[in-house]
């Protein structure tokens, strides 16, 4: 079984979506707690760029993205399946809309005033002011929805999730999915983080049920680790990766080898600069070197990324 090491922090909603997935399938894995706003050195040492939460390790491989992170697991621990036969397809565009659409309105009504405050009740007001340009930089150039408008959004989502629940015990089915962790994480927010603002869930109680449903699941096996071990073990892989698939998909005119970057198209768009490997029908991969962590090979989504030529330096 391969070493997981997920660097993530306690509060980020994404990081839950993935560490209930553990805990689905029933893992053992290493957790990093990473900052929550930048500076993150030791996440870049292995990123290169990228600043996102949360980050899976495997050696010398670095999976960016919660989409791409399931699949990672779901290859790692095929059953239970996050891809249930007839359903992939469905669950897939699904998980879509709820790390998207679902999850900016969700956190829209969880970070209003009230929600805030609970959030950061016992920061000091700098951390406060910090985090708060950190995610302006982060959204720059976004349009989300102003809260009142979230509020309005997310109460009529959860009542679509509701009727989605009517006859069975999960979003899709009687055996949870991909969607379901998609959907879970800003619910989970809203419940855990911020309980000031759960009162809007009360109205949907099918959606209270299987929230509960998905908590059973808990989070694994963890054991914590240093941001400096778990570098420490990107340089001892020497390189070593992952095998690749070996399909070339050439959407952009950009030969393998290349010198390129390769960014989230919104929200956190700080790029990661590298060598062109690898770029098959769902997945690139860039290998990188670094001072600290030595060779690495850093692998995105193709959907929601857009991949650049960059100029040899």
């Amino acid at each position: 079984m391969a070493n997981l090491i997920l660097h993530h922090y306690p509060m980020s909603p994404f990081s839950e979506k993935i560490r209930a997935v553990l805990g689905f399938k029933r893992l053992a894995w290493q957790s990093v707690i990473i900052p929550t706003i930048m500076p993150k050195p030791d996440l870049l040492a292995l990123t290169g760029g990228y600043r996102k939460t949360p980050v899976l390790q495997i050696g010398a491989d670095i999976y960016c993205d919660t989409a791409l992170i399931c699949e990672v697991l779901e290859q790692t621990a095929p059953t239970p399946t996050l891809y249930p036969a007839g359903l992939k397809g469905l669950a897939l565009i699904t998980a879509q809309w709820a790390d998207s659409s679902f999850f900016w309105a969700a956190m829209g009504h969880n970070m209003k005033k009230p929600g805030l405050a609970e959030v950061f009740a016992s920061a000091p007001a700098e951390l406060v002011k910090a985090f708060g340009v950190d995610r302006s930089v982060m959204a720059q150039g976004m349009t989300r929805p102003r809260p009142q408008d979230a509020t309005v959004a997310y109460r009529s989502y959860l009542r679509r999730l509701s009727d989605m629940l009517q006859g069975q015990d999960f979003l899709l089915g009687q055996v949870p999915c991909v969607a379901d962790f998609a959907v879970y994480h800003s619910v989970w927010f809203t419940r855990s983080q911020t309980p000031v603002m759960a009162d809007i869930l009360q109205a949907t109680p099918a959606v209270l049920v299987w929230m509960d449903r998905m908590a059973a699941f808990g989070h694994g096996q963890m054991s914590p680790v240093s941001a400096t071990e778990a570098i420490a073990t990107c340089a001892e892989a020497a390189g070593a990766t992952a095998p690749f698939d070996t399909y070339f998909q050439d959407d952009h005119g950009i030969p393998l080898g290349s010198r390129v970057s390769i960014a989230p198209e919104s929200f956190g768009t700080d790029p990661t600069v590298g060598e062109l490997v690898a770029a098959s029908r769902t997945r690139y991969t860039l290998r990188r070197q670094d001072s600290r962590a030595g060779r690495v090979h850093v692998h995105f989504p193709r959907v929601g990324y857009a991949l650049k030529p960059e100029p040899t330096p």
